[in-house]
């Protein structure tokens, strides 16, 4: 059977307004944490993404029960200790953040089981989560000696630990603390820089012990806390793609409602305002812990930029997007320290570069990162997924500021973070 593809032509500009999904970093949280507090917890805006959905489908495997309502899902927490040793391998789909963080949550529990995923996943490196969950005493197996899934967990036993990250990771984090509820003492994770706080922010909203010192974060063991009523925000990597089309299209005016604005998140907005954009933050409010508020953007004429360091974890989602929007932006555009990109899905630096540069675009590929000319236009042409769906969704938004049809190949693993993309898109490209 062929793969779907999407096919795109050239458009004057965007504009509208639109909600985009819930996000999909809390919505795994929401899930995850709303399973093992104590009682019921009512979620709204849950995104229903293949990877979200996922997570959800595994949970369930483990004896959580959930009900879906009108406009929420409300979900019968078990408590620390009520999950049930799953009958059958976890099916963690194309997502890496089910794996990593389900890895933390099972290294707690007193029973076998198995994650596994995709031919995507399979491919993906595991050590940095199966590493420091040994440190803590879980016996965990995979293929290479555990660098890549199928893993296999047989948990409980888990001692506390201090663990200093490498590369900052909001969920090799999460795992680690995950794991740090179910073990004896405390457990710290610090970070060379802040990655986002979904966690954080979570577990404080819903009364667990956690503290955070600048870069450290530690939680308790055994500390157990209670279900509540969890607000989902729209999703800002979502709203991203579509913002960098507005800031590119002159003459766009593009509003988007209600999306989370954590700090930790907002990396992209910074750069492109600093690039040149005209973007406007409205309506600015807290929601469970989480900033929201909506975002306006409009076209403007944009000049390259240099992103590195610390900006990099605040908006790694984003860099496929960007690199499109570098190429129509005025001098070149510098992305530095961003080696994790070569991790994601696939190996983002590379498979922006070779598709991009079908389209005219003028990339110098780095070990972390990449150099990008404007050259102020890009051409149609047929370009490959690579089945990330951050890539598929950049080349989408290529097209359309492009010369002529774009086609995406490839193109239904959109659906794993934006599921009704493409009728977003027909709504406010004109």
């Amino acid at each position: 059977m062929s793969e779907p593809s999407l096919s795109v032509s050239t458009t004057r500009c965007l504009k509208g307004e639109f909600h985009p999904p819930g996000d999909k970093s809390i919505t795994h949280r929401a899930l995850i944490f709303a399973s093992i507090a104590r009682g019921k917890s009512v979620v709204r805006g849950l995104q229903k993404g293949k990877d979200c959905l996922a997570t959800l489908s595994t949970l369930k495997m483990m004896g959580i029960q959930m009900e879906e309502e009108e406009d929420s899902l409300v979900v019968y927490g078990q408590g620390l200790n009520g999950l049930r040793e799953p009958a059958n391998i976890l099916d963690c789909g194309n997502s890496g953040t089910t794996m990593r963080l389900l890895a933390g949550l099972l290294a707690g529990q007193k029973f076998y089981s198995v994650l596994s995923g995709d031919r995507y996943l399979r491919k993906r490196p595991m050590q940095r989560v199966v590493e420091p969950l040994r440190r803590m005493g879980a016996r965990v197996f995979g293929r290479k000696n555990g660098k890549f899934p199928p893993l296999t967990i047989l948990g409980g036993g888990l001692k506390a630990m201090d663990h200093s990250s490498s590369i900052p990771s909001a969920q090799v984090k999460t795992c680690l603390l995950l794991a740090g509820l179910y073990a004896r003492g405390r457990t710290s994770v610090t970070e060379p820089y802040q990655s986002r706080d979904h966690t954080e922010r979570m577990l404080k909203f819903l009364g667990a012990k956690i503290e955070v010192d600048d870069l450290r974060v530690s939680v308790e063991g055994n500390d157990s806390f209670s279900g509540a009523n969890i607000w989902v925000p729209g999703d800002l990597s979502a709203a991203s793609f579509f913002m960098g089309g507005a800031a590119i299209l002159k003459g766009s005016k593009l509003k988007i409602l209600g999306v989370g604005l954590n700090p930790t998140r907002r990396g992209f907005i910074d750069v492109l305002v600093q690039m040149g954009a005209d973007i406007e933050i409205l309506n600015l409010k807290k929601v469970c812990e989480e900033e929201v508020g909506d975002i306006e953007v409009r076209g403007g004429n944009l000049r390259g930029v240099v992103v590195q360091g610390e900006a990099i974890p605040r908006l790694i989602d984003e860099i496929p997007i960007l690199a499109v929007v570098a190429c129509f932006a005025k001098g070149e555009t510098v992305i530095k320290d961003a080696r994790e990109l070569r991790v994601k899905e696939t190996d983002r630096i590379r498979a922006i570069k070779i598709e991009l540069t079908k389209m005219g675009a003028q990339i110098e590929e780095k070990e972390d990162g990449m150099v990008i000319k404007g050259v102020g236009k890009l051409e149609g042409a047929q370009c490959q997924s690579h089945g990330d769906h951050r890539i598929a969704m950049a080349l989408v938004v290529a097209g359309l500021c492009a010369q002529g049809k774009t086609q995406v190949l490839d193109s239904g693993c959109i659906a794993t973070s934006f599921p009704g993309f493409q009728e977003q898109l027909e709504k406010i490209a004109t």
